[in-house]
């Protein structure tokens, strides 16, 4: 009797171990944009993931920021896009007005883990009550800058945006030509403008109800003549000097990484990717914010920096929330990314590297939100001022100034003849 009993025992934890490993074998299809380090962190998780769910295997397609929103956008559009897609928060308006865009998320609450984000931070990704999308870190833009370069020119942290631009004369002078402060990529310079213009005026570039530009000609004008008095004071390569050294990103550009190029005004999500690729003893630490005199306002951009979502066309949202449960709130999956996306929104993924003792309050990316929540900071966060068309278009501003085709009020003419239409475009 025992022996039959036993040999029953064995033949059902058999057959259950059958069941539990012979489970059809399921792909998804992950795509993201980052630096080799975001890129080579990303794929540690994927392998723990894998080692956790062994039925699951994940094929990870990743690239530069260069045409990556284009490439999802037609993907999109086709229904091809990968199951698991990092997104860009201003795609939302984009891409999802009706939220019907990406997989409701609510419908997968319990393996995705909303309950381990606030309600404020999920707010910032839900259209129509509909979940789009895991809010994976806070961004800000912040005055990066290469500690060793500075002391090198003899100059201090500006406070100011007349220290900024004067800063450029003293690098040229101590250091040579091919020194400079900053380096501005794309979105950065119009961030940048729209910064000083705001502290300057408080006012939007953008009327959300008319869908119009909201500078007059005279405003711009003057928002372009700081960007040109900038690259004339030697605070920036501009845009045919940094096309020099072929396209790709800046901070993987030889001058950057060589220190030639002093600073960032950029992202603080990307500050691990930036300081990782300089050579020692170049070390990469937050600046004081630069204000006008008397703004009462820094107008900064802050949002919601990145994002997960899942295709709406995806076969296996089930699956497709375990994997993201696990890149954000499971150790296993957030220890070996660290701060490579930022700071976590979400509350398990922050004590994971809290107890890791990755997330310290004096590591520059935690700063920057310090430094941010300091700051007098009312501009509102427009989305449109993300939107590829509408960067392209101060982009080609800026190119007819840096390479002299045009003077500042040609530019800002042919800019004005042309921005109302993209607005009513992406703003439909």
């Amino acid at each position: 009797m025992k022996t039959a009993l036993l040999f029953l025992l064995v033949c059902c934890t058999l057959g259950n171990a059958s069941l539990a490993f012979s489970s059809e074998q399921v792909e998804l299809r992950f795509s993201w944009w980052g630096g080799k380090s975001r890129n080579v962190a990303t794929l540690e998780a994927l392998k723990a993931f894998e080692v956790r769910y062994p039925s699951i295997k994940v094929k990870a397609e990743y690239t530069g920021w260069d045409g990556y929103s284009s490439r999802v956008t037609t993907q999109l559009n086709s229904g091809t896009e990968a199951d698991v897609i990092q997104t860009n928060w201003n795609w939302l308006t984009l891409l999802s007005r009706t939220g019907d865009g990406f997989y409701d998320l609510n419908k997968v609450s319990k393996e995705i883990g909303l309950e381990h984000y606030s309600p404020e931070s999920l707010a910032t990704t839900t259209v129509n009550g509909k979940v789009n999308a895991m809010p994976i870190s806070s961004n800000v833009m912040l005055f990066y800058y290469n500690a060793h370069t500075w002391e090198k020119a003899g100059v201090p942290f500006p406070t100011t945006w007349d220290e900024l631009r004067a800063a450029g004369q003293q690098f040229k002078e101590k250091l040579g030509d091919n020194y400079f402060p900053l380096v501005l990529s794309e979105q950065d310079a119009l961030m940048l403008v729209r910064s000083y213009m705001y502290q300057k005026y408080q006012k939007e570039m953008i009327d959300v109800e008319s869908k119009t530009f909201a500078w007059s000609h005279e405003e711009l004008v003057e928002g372009l003549t700081f960007y040109k008095s900038l690259m004339d004071a030697h605070v920036a390569p501009n845009m045919k000097q940094i096309a020099s050294f072929g396209k790709g990103i800046n901070y993987e550009m030889k001058p950057w990484i060589n220190g030639e190029w002093g600073g960032v005004y950029n992202w603080n999500a990307l500050y691990t990717a930036e300081a990782g690729n300089l050579i020692l003893p170049d070390k990469l630490v937050m600046g004081p914010y630069p204000m006008l005199p008397g703004a009462k306002d820094a107008g900064q951009f802050r949002k919601t920096a990145l994002m997960y979502s899942i295709s709406r066309h995806t076969k296996h949202p089930k699956e497709a929330a375990l994997l993201l449960n696990f890149l954000l709130n499971e150790k296993e999956g957030v220890v070996p990314v660290g701060l490579e996306r930022g700071a976590p929104l979400s509350q398990t993924g922050e004590k994971a590297l809290r107890d890791a003792g990755i997330w310290q309050d004096n590591d520059p990316v935690i700063q920057g939100l310090a430094q941010s929540a300091k700051l007098p900071n009312a501009s509102a966060t427009l989305p449109q001022l993300e939107d590829g068309q509408f960067v392209t278009l101060f982009d080609n501003a800026r190119e007819a100034i840096d390479y002299g085709k045009k003077t500042v009020d040609q530019a800002a003419t042919e800019f004005e003849q042309q921005v109302n239409r993209i607005l009513k475009r992406i703003m439909r």
